[in-house]
């Protein structure tokens, strides 16, 4: 069974970058044809895909925040992780990591509802 769990601080102040990291066990992040995401909630609204990392280490990011998001990975420690710069107070929610096997290449899941896999989420707050 796979299992994730995020990690790192749940305060940022404005301006600077949110790093959060996914430690997965259960399975390896480079076995075909998992896809592992970054997923966030805001207060009071719905579910945000923000971008996924593909098995062979291809980047999928939401055209939104494309040009904040970064997600890498550490394949000696099973884990991938996301760094979100300039952030504002709007950027605060709860951020989840996930993941799905897709049954072939041509799937590439961009959307939280496609996802099977989920940590518990971690609290992140900006604010000074």
């Amino acid at each position: 069974q796979v299992q994730l769990q995020e990690s790192g601080p749940d305060l940022v102040k404005p301006s600077q970058t949110l790093s959060l990291t996914c430690t997965v066990s259960g399975g390896s992040i480079t076995i075909s044809y998992y896809y592992w995401s970054w997923i966030r909630q805001p207060p009071g609204k719905g579910l945000e895909w923000m971008g996924a990392l593909a098995y062979e280490g291809s980047n999928y990011y939401s055209p939104s925040l494309k040009s904040r998001t970064s997600i890498s990975r550490d394949t000696s420690k099973n884990q991938f992780s996301l760094q979100l710069s300039s952030v504002t107070p709007e950027d605060t929610a709860v951020y989840y990591c996930a993941g799905r096997l897709v049954p072939s290449t041509a799937w590439v899941p961009v959307a939280s509802q496609e996802y099977d896999y989920w940590g518990q989420g971690t609290q992140v707050t900006v604010s000074s």
